[in-house]
């Protein structure tokens, strides 16, 4: 196929503030997990799908829930608000955990 790119996956992206592997980043509206960490201005690769284990809001999360990424609480959360489409929790957890499983889409 001539105008294949690539599997999409995995964008490259600059980081528009510090980043850790594993940390969820926020680009436009893509919502993905950082591969590496990257300082403000630096490359790296932003993970597309998969499951992650990330922070979440204190809330309870039902399984097969759809969830958003809160840029400014830098979590996970049930609330639609100004927060962005992130997936969809990949397990159940109660109000005290500090983790959710989530399935990027």
């Amino acid at each position: 196929m001539k105008n294949f790119v690539q599997a999409g996956d995995r964008i490259v992206v600059t980081a528009a503030a510090a980043i850790l592997s594993g940390q969820a980043m926020l680009v436009g509206a893509i919502v993905g997990v950082a591969e590496t960490s990257a300082a403000i201005g630096e490359e790296t690769v932003l993970v597309l799908s998969g499951v992650f284990e990330l922070p979440k809001a204190a809330v309870a999360i039902a399984q097969g829930v759809t969830v958003y990424w809160d840029n400014v609480a830098k979590n996970v959360t049930t609330v639609v608000g100004s927060n962005t489409l992130m997936g969809k929790s990949f397990n159940a957890t109660i109000a005290g955990d500090a983790v959710a499983q989530i399935r990027l889409s």
